[in-house]
């Protein structure tokens, strides 16, 4: 299913003229040979400079439409047009110089195959340069000297004739199409992809750009030892797939992992979504729900409330529509290959109905300083993170069941309460991420022991719930001990914030009495409001403490002590 989507994709940036016909993919080329009448080497200009990468601008190749490369295991094979030093020149750092000869030998064959008989002056001038060329002595020819850097850390190397790339001849475009397109040799099978029969590659092409990964590429589809092999079928004849579905996929990988829009990193996952139609639009919008957003909250608010209810919505100057299927692909590096963390496919309109469900239940009060409209995706997943810690990436299996979660409206994952309770524990503090995460959590997870009472966006002064209660008691209790010794540095919410929520009965009669204490330093009429609102707590509690509260009971008093914590702080602002 993941291949048809990618090939399907594919097919529609063909149709929109956003990517080459099959044979052609983008290749990153660091040198441009210039080559005169008679394939002499003219110039050697550097193509590496400036580049937008995503938000940034980087220093890298320029990335050219090339003649599709091949996948190179340890055999040689060489390259129509684009290639390195060791295949174009016959030399590289490597000190082998005997296969650097070998390489360039099966270059020169190569376009000498491809290019006989071309009636084009541009195809005469490259048959003509791997005539003359001597690669014995091409270190030394004072036309590389500007770039040999280059050429020896491996860039990739064109030709360019007359001031233009020779690949863009007409000539010699047809020439490799017709080479690209000849049926190839070999047992004939099924295409698992198209269902068509063909002679399956042995190895699909390289993708790239997947952080962690192999710089040269990875591979989704791959058998590298015979414990993977099936009835003796060896490497990727595993998976038949045919040239052309081999080549849309990956062609259309590397135009989403390269792609702003379509792509965004969760932990060590890189998540890539797209619209069946391939409209930039949908994934734009999808990303700006995620958490990297272009838009205002206005904006996004009124295309999702359209598309929620079923209505297309215009944005953009793209007609958008709620039925248009959507798929969401997570991959990571694994070696020389890549992970499938998850796939997902809905319609647009229903994920964004899941989506605008999910930012509902995790609405919550927030603190005068947190200026964040909404809590994304990546601020829930660092909410489970030991800031302390020298990794700081959530783990990633967590990304994927969370965004599957969201996407599909099913119950959250177990690890996502498990890492916001260790680091609640750890670190005594509810922030606004992890009490929203624990009220969004029991809102989808239904639990007895946290009922609906307890889930408000806010305080809810008329709950009876006894562990919410008692969280905001214990918020109470330290907002007294700060009023009474306003330079304290170590509140009771350092010591005492786990037993409290765990154990109550052997904790809070120690607090109350203490809180007696510091009620005696306040003046009258801040003592009187402190001794109201301990009052009406006391009535909800009545005379005894629980011994003991499970973990869905400990989170109802961490929302509660959130949540009178968040009112308390609007209080004193009152009063001051």
């Amino acid at each position: 299913m993941i291949l048809q989507a990618l090939t399907a994709y594919y097919e529609s940036l063909v149709r929109t003229g956003k990517l080459e016909a099959p044979g052609w993919a983008p290749a990153k080329v660091g040198v441009a040979l210039d080559l005169g009448e008679n394939g002499e080497v003219e110039q050697a200009i550097s193509l590496i400079g400036p580049i937008t990468r995503g938000k940034k601008t980087v220093i890298g190749p320029r990335v050219i439409n090339m003649p599709a490369q091949a996948k190179r295991t340890v055999d040689i094979s060489a390259n129509f047009l684009c290639d390195n030093s060791s295949y174009m020149l016959g030399f590289d750092k490597k000190g082998k110089p005997a296969r650097s000869l070998k390489c360039f030998a099966a270059c020169k064959k190569l376009h000498e195959e491809l290019l006989e008989g071309v009636d084009s002056p541009a195809a005469r001038t490259v048959l003509a340069f791997f005539e003359s060329w001597a690669p014995e002595t091409a270190q030394e020819h004072p036309a590389l000297a500007a770039c040999m850097d280059n050429l020896l850390e491996g860039a990739n190397i064109t030709f360019r004739y007359h001031g233009s790339f020779v690949h863009d001849d007409p000539d010699i475009r047809a020439a490799w199409q017709r080479h690209y397109d000849a049926a190839d040799g070999g047992p004939q099978a099924i295409c698992l992809v198209t269902g068509e029969r063909c002679a399956p590659v042995a190895v699909h092409p390289s993708i790239k750009g997947v952080q962690g990964a192999q710089s040269s590429g990875a591979a989704l589809v791959s058998f590298n030892a015979p414990a993977f092999w099936s009835y003796g079928k060896e490497q990727s004849l595993n998976a038949p797939t045919g040239k052309y579905a081999a080549f849309a996929y990956t062609s259309a990988l590397n135009d989403l992992i390269a792609s702003s829009d379509c792509a965004m990193r969760l932990s060590d996952t890189t998540v890539l979504f797209w619209a069946k139609d391939a409209s930039p639009s949908y994934s734009r919008i999808f990303r700006s729900c995620l958490g990297d957003s272009r838009y205002s909250i206005d904006d996004l608010r009124s295309l999702t409330k359209a598309l929620c209810a079923g209505e297309p919505f215009t944005f953009e100057e793209t007609r958008l529509k709620p039925q248009m299927e959507f798929f969401i692909l997570g991959i990571s590096p694994n070696a020389a290959r890549l992970s499938v963390r998850f796939f997902l496919r809905n319609s647009f309109g229903e994920i964004m109905r899941r989506v605008q469900e999910h930012y509902e239940r995790l609405e919550i009060v927030r603190p005068s300083l947190d200026k964040r409209e909404y809590l994304t995706m990546w601020s829930l997943l660092d909410e489970t993170v030991n800031k302390k810690s020298r990794d700081k990436l959530p783990p990633p299996v967590l990304a994927g069941e969370l965004l599957r979660a969201i996407v599909f409206g099913t119950r959250y994952p177990a690890t996502l309460l498990n890492g916001i309770t260790l680091r609640i524990r750890a670190e005594h503090e509810v922030t606004r991420g992890r009490a929203a995460i624990l009220k969004a959590y029991y809102i989808q997870n239904t639990h007895p022991n946290v009922p609906k009472e307890v889930l408000h966006v806010s305080l809810n002064p008329d709950s009876t719930n006894i562990p919410y209660t008692l969280g905001r008691l214990f918020s109470l209790l330290e907002a007294i001990q700060k009023s009474a010794n306003r330079d304290i540095q170590s509140t009771i919410k350092d010591r005492y914030f786990n037993s409290a929520s765990s154990t109550p009965s052997t904790v809070f009669p120690t607090l109350v009495n203490l809180a007696q204490k510091h009620l005696k330093k306040l003046d009258d009429g801040l003592r009187v409001y402190y001794e109201k609102q301990l009052s009406d707590l006391f009535t909800k509690l009545g005379e005894n403490y629980p011994t003991r509260m499970n973990l869905a009971q400990q989170g109802a008093f961490q929302i509660g002590y959130y949540h009178q914590t968040q009112a308390n702080y609007g209080n004193s602002k009152k009063e001051d």
